[in-house]
Formats: structure tokens, sequence, C-alpha cells
């Protein structure tokens, strides 16, 4: 056969290869005849030290921890300007899902968080209270860094948000919403006829303590979502959402916040706002009633706007979640 210079070039590179591989070779078989090297060989060297499995992988935080060592659970949505949800009795940041997501998917920023005691917070023995209920929200801001929010506080959530007023001002608020909420205060006093009994507050707790899991399905089957209405027509999927809501918070904690909810005063705190605020109240509302909670809220707060909703029951946030939505967000971006 005649030679081919072409036959060389493919010689050499056969060559190079068995000698590469008799090289790696002997090298993986020093260790076991006893090799005194104390420097690995090049490709030992480099298979000491894989790509961690975690690369890439960044560390997270949904929570902060209060001065008082109680660890409260967030979620933040979307950016732009701020809005800040404060939720219900005995609920979590879950109830605001449909808020949010309107909101964030129209260019705002949604924060909201589980109040101490309730959904994946810390479950604190003491300190169940609006005080720090509303200190803990200004620690999240400040932690957040949050300027020009708008507050929007549903029941007890409205609550939450006066106080936060009452003792921390507007510096980082530039607007205020409260839903269904449950100042100025809701226990019949004195000062307050028109308020409900105690005897309400109280017979709230005897349920708890009796059977908490069967109270937390008898409220959103009747009057919280007006399913005891003639003609209503009740969601499982929505009862069975508030109780597992319920149902996560701190048993301790949910008994508690009965009466921070009912007996806490909060006409001084509503004197303070000194910004924008629009109120939104059912006027079928059988667990905040309105004349004696929005009606009377709208009277002291200067600067502020009702809407009443004919009709609509207390849970409007899922009951008229599309007109709510569509008010919230025209007073955001007003």
């Amino acid at each position: 056969m005649p030679n081919d210079d072409r036959a060389t070039p493919i010689d050499e590179g056969r060559r190079t290869v068995l000698i590469g591989g008799t090289a790696l070779a002997a090298a993986s078989l020093l260790p076991l005849v006893g090799c005194s090297s104390s420097e690995p060989p090049p490709a030992t060297q480099a298979a000491a030290t894989p790509t961690p499995p975690d690369a890439g992988i960044a560390k997270t935080m949904s929570t902060i921890t209060t001065k008082d060592g109680v660890e409260i659970y967030y979620k933040d949505w979307g950016t732009g300007p701020a809005v800040v949800f404060s939720h219900g009795w005995p609920l979590n940041a879950d109830s605001w899902e449909s808020q949010m997501f309107h909101l964030a998917s129209n260019g705002f920023r949604c924060i909201a968080h589980d109040r101490r005691g309730h959904g994946r917070s810390s479950q604190p023995w003491d300190g169940n209270d609006m005080d720090h209920y509303a200190d803990d929200l200004a620690q999240l801001l400040d932690k957040l860094d949050v300027k020009g929010a708008m507050l929007v506080g549903f029941s007890t959530g409205g609550g939450e948000v006066a106080r936060y007023v009452g003792r921390h001002g507007t510096k980082r608020v530039k607007k205020v919403a409260l839903v269904s909420a449950v100042p100025p205060i809701m226990v019949k006093t004195d000062s307050n006829p028109g308020g409900l009994p105690l005897s309400v507050f109280d017979g709230i707790r005897q349920g708890l303590v009796a059977n908490r899991a069967q109270l937390f399905l008898d409220i959103p089957s009747g009057p919280f979502f007006g399913y005891n209405r003639p003609g209503a027509k009740p969601s499982p999927g929505v009862i069975n959402a508030w109780w597992m809501q319920g149902m996560l918070g701190g048993h301790k904690n949910t008994y508690d916040s009965i009466k921070a909810f009912s007996e806490t005063d909060f006409t001084e705190d509503l004197k303070r706002f000194d910004v924008p605020t629009l109120i939104i109240h059912g006027d079928d509302d059988q667990i905040v009633p309105i004349d004696a909670a929005g009606r009377a809220s709208a009277k002291l707060v200067k600067d502020s706007k009702l809407i009443v909703y004919e009709g609509a029951p207390h849970g409007i946030t899922d009951t008229h979640k599309d007109r709510l939505n569509a008010d919230l967000l025209a007073f955001a971006k007003s």
C-alpha cells in the first residue's frame, strides 16, 4: 500500500492518547504502591474540589424577629409603591391574597404579615394586644424601610393600623384604608351605646375553649360571610380556607386577641389620622356592625371617605372581592 502522509498525524494523536491514558492509570495506582509524594497529581487535586450542589442558590428571609423575640412572617409581592395589609381575626396574610394579587399585578408592592400568634408567626404567651400588634407592624416597616405606604386594615387589622398611627404616626404612611374595621370600639359602653354587649365576646371565648375547631367552622358558615341570610349560597372552599387559617393560629393567642379587638378604644388613634383615609364597610355586617364602626370612624377621621357596600357582610374581601379590588386600586392610584 502506498505511503500516505495524512496518516502520520492520526498515528501521533493515538500515541498521545495512549501515553496520556497510561500516565493517568499509573497516577491512580500510586497510593496503592506506597507513593510517598505529599502533592497529589493535578487530576486528583481537581476531583477533590467538586462544584457544591447548592452553588448559585441564595439564602433569603421571609421573617423578622421583633425586639421582644417574636418571629413575624411576611410576604412581599411585586414592585412599585407599597401597600401594606393587616389581616383580621383569627386569620393570616393569606386572607388578603385576592387583593394582593390584583394590586401587585397592577404596579404595586404588596406586603402582608401574619400577626403574632397567627399563621406562620411565633405564638408568644404574652403580648397579644393592640400595642404589641402595632409595634410589630412598625418594626416590619422599619426593617423593610417602607416609605409612602398605603396601609390597609381589615376587621382586627383595622384596629392594628389605627393603633399604629396612634403610636407611630404617619412618617412612613401616605394613605390608609379601613375595611370592615373594628374601630372606634366594638364593645358596648356608656360612651359607646351602639356597641355589642360584652356577653357576645364572652360567648366567643367560651366557644373557643369548648371546641375551637367547631367554632372556626360555625363563624364562616354563618354570619362572617352572610351565609346565614336567606338565599345565600355558602362556598365550602371559602369556609374551609377560613377554618384552616384560624386553626393555624395559637389557641392562647386567638383567645387573647378577642379582648384586643373588642375592648380596645381607638378613638384617640383615629383623631391622629392626618392622611387621606378610605373607609369601606358593608351595611349587613353582622360581625362588626357599620353604625358603631365604619360610620362612627368616618366621623372621627379627618379627610376620610366612606363607601358603603349595600347588603354586604363582614367578609367582603371574599364575597365582594372584585369590587373591593377595584376600589383599593383606584384609591392607591389617586
